[in-house]
């Protein structure tokens, strides 16, 4: 197997690659990163393979989800509250269901680029770049937003850092509480013609967790 590097990647065929006007404002920008804090950590890292290791071995079940792809525009604590609320209810339900732990995998804080079929993109005869994420170029179909710009980079690093950060405190802090999930899943079926049944299900799901 090949040694992994942080710089690996560029010995590979590579299909999906942004043309960036001034490289060396590129390299710039690559610079700086590296000398940034990684947004995951090692013993994460370990753990999550460890938990990866149990669902192949049929001993958990995995459950990924979040946007195809994540925007500048909205970014925001509500946003990220209402993502990881639905999420920990989806585990809950499905560790009920399965009898077996739930690997919780969120595609979320860096899901800033898009891979695009075409170059570039035609409208009204106006041919411009293809949009590919805001950690490259911007969506508006205009020229100067579909410059593809390194410092957009940085942008996502900040993002995804605060957007991981508040992920933490959610799950540390007391929000990620059982008595929390179990709340929010009766707000949500109480308006519904099946709400007595789903309450129903809702406290059984709470008195076996």
């Amino acid at each position: 197997m090949t040694k992994w590097s942080p710089n690996s990647w560029r010995a590979k065929p590579i299909k999906q690659v942004p043309a960036y006007p001034d490289l060396a404002a590129l390299k710039a920008t690559e610079a700086q990163l590296a000398t940034f804090p990684p947004l995951v950590f090692a013993g994460e890292a370990r753990k999550l393979k460890k938990q990866l290791a149990a669902v192949a071995a049929g001993e958990a079940f995995l459950l990924q989800g979040g946007d195809c792809a994540e925007s500048f525009a909205e970014h925001g604590a509500d946003n990220i509250r209402d993502f990881f609320r639905v999420f920990l209810q989806m585990s809950v339900v499905l560790t009920f269901a399965g009898a077996q732990p739930v690997v919780k995998v969120g595609r979320v804080a860096g899901q800033f680029a898009k891979p695009r079929s075409s170059d570039n993109e035609t409208k009204a005869g106006v041919t411009l770049p293809s949009y590919r994420g805001d950690i490259i170029n911007g969506i508006e179909f205009d020229a100067k937003s579909r410059i593809p710009d390194p410092a957009r980079q940085e942008m996502a690093y900040r993002q995804s850092a605060a957007t991981l950060n508040l992920l933490r405190a959610f799950a540390q802090g007391g929000y990620a509480s059982l008595e929390n999930v179990h709340r929010w899943m009766l707000g949500f079926v109480a308006d519904s013609p099946q709400g007595e049944k789903y309450g129903a299900l809702a406290n059984r799901i709470t008195e076996t967790m």
